[in-house]
Formats: C-alpha cells, structure tokens, sequence
C-alpha cells in the first residue's frame, strides 16, 4: 500500500480525496469512526488539539470503592446534561445517507454518545458501549439513562449544572465536590448501577467484536474517521482490512498509529472530507 499524507493546504487535501474517492468506487465501505467525527457536535476528542489532559477511572476503581463511585456518578451526570444535548453533525448524516445509498455495509463506532444511531446508521457496532443505557452489575435489570438522571437529580438537589462543563467524548465531566453525592442503586436488587460503556480494564463484548469483524469481512473497502487508532479495537479491525487486502482510507487530524497502514491518509476534519468524498461517490 502508498500511504498519500496530504498538508494543510486545500489543494493537497483536494488530491489526496481524488485519490480516495479513486479506490472507494464501487466497494463496498465499512466504515469506522472516532472521537474525531462528533468534534462537530460540541462534543471534545480524547487526544486532538487542545483536548484537556485524561485520567479516566478505571472498572477496578469503580467497583472498588463508594467514593470513586460518587465521582464518577457525579462527574457523568453533569457531562451527560451536555452529551445528551448534542446533535448529530453532517459527518454523522453523511455516512448515513451513503448506508443508504449502499455505499456503505455498516459502521463501527469507537463512541459511546449515541449520535450515529440518531443521524439514522441502520448497521451500527457501538463496540464500547452507549451512554444512553444503564444496567445492574448485580442482576442485569437495564435502565434508560434518562430515567436515571431525573432520580439523580432528585436525590442531589445541590447539585447544579455548573455554567461551563469541562465534558470528554465520554459523558464524563470534573467535578471539585462530590462526597455528598447520592449514588443511585438498581431499583430491583440494590445493586451497583454502572452506564453500559466499556471503561478502562473492562474488555469490548466478545459479540460486539464479532459483528464488526464480519462488517469488514463483508466489505471490499474501509474508511477511518476521526481516530487517532491508539485504542487497540480499531488497529485490530484496521489490521483485518490490512489482511484482506482492502483499500483504506484515514481521515483524522494529525497523526494516527495506522498512517503507514493506509491506502489514502487525508490530514483534514472530518464532516468537510466526508462531504467532499460523499458528494462524488453518491448518484
């Protein structure tokens, strides 16, 4: 494969999308998205420019310990105020309109902020979870994360929408004071409620991996939108395509672990490279 890095400037991100629209016609696109295609809709990336420094909680933190419990719980639901008021963007609507179109098979998302389903992604592998559901570690019973909120906020009255939330592409946002937080508990059991999202030191659902593995097994191409690849998911899944000898295409920001990898790399945002690349492919 010829990895075309193209420059800031408007002319090479022209020719490296003539390039990738060139391999992309007529295949058959799985398409796998990051932290980088809802930058549009308000919602920070993990690692582009200028996002603040992580230290998210792991899954060992949060079973292990009622304090991290409370932050965590307090911190998701100020975060999830603004997540939830989030609005898929023309990236999102895009790569439904291809799906549509049958351009592309599916998409795996690396998010957990719901917007591709929203935009009308009919094949979608959310292979790190949603925050828009919520379940029981103890006996499974599932709760819609907005009724979950609403006893949060009934149960922590003091606990007010600060005017600026620092929010992180997971729901998540800081909080300084939480220990008086009330943690909700499962209605059923009372046991320990945690979103359905996949955190640090929990591994992706065995057949959440296994229906995006067969997206890109029935597909002859693959677009990368928006990641960075540092999550181990995507390189494995960019290494299936890498395999099958598919054309790959990368739109991201900045650098990407699977750059040497691509077919096409296109140094650009998202939403704008996906329309250009749309706006020749579609009938």
């Amino acid at each position: 494969m010829v990895s075309l890095v193209s420059s800031a400037s408007h002319a090479s991100t022209g020719i490296a999308v003539d390039e990738a629209v060139e391999v992309l016609s007529g295949k058959r696109i799985v398409v796998l998205t990051g932290a980088g295609i809802s930058t549009d809709s308000g919602i920070p990336d993990y690692r582009g420019e200028g996002a603040p420094p992580r230290n998210p909680m792991t899954f060992d933190q949060f079973l292990g310990s009622e304090s991290y419990r409370k932050r965590y719980w307090a911190g998701s639901h100020l975060g999830w105020t603004m997540f939830d008021a989030a609005q898929p963007n023309d990236g999102h609507r895009i790569l439904a309109d291809l799906e549509d179109g049958g351009l592309v098979t599916g998409v795996v998302t690396q998010n957990v902020d719901g917007l591709h389903a929203r935009a009308g992604t009919k094949h979608l592998v959310d292979l790190h979870g949603s925050m828009d559901r919520v379940s029981c570690l103890r006996c499974g019973q599932s709760y819609a994360r907005a009724g979950i909120a609403q006893r949060i906020s009934e149960a922590n009255p003091w606990l007010t929408e600060p005017e600026l939330v620092r929010m992180a592409p997971d729901g998540d946002a800081e909080v300084a004071e939480y220990e008086a937080f009330v943690v909700p508990a499962c209605t059923v059991c009372g046991g320990t409620l945690k979103p359905d999202v996949v955190f640090f030191g929990e591994f992706i659902p065995t057949e959440k991996f296994a229906e995006a593995s067969s997206m890109v097994a029935s597909s002859d191409a693959m677009i990368i939108a928006g990641s960075s690849l540092v999550v181990n998911s995507g390189i494995r899944l960019l290494e299936q395509a890498r395999r099958r000898k598919l054309p790959v295409v990368i739109v991201n920001r900045g650098v990407t672990k699977g750059d040497g990898r691509a077919t096409v790399k296109i140094d650009a945002g998202t939403t704008e490279t996906l329309r250009a690349i749309a706006a020749r492919l579609l009938p």
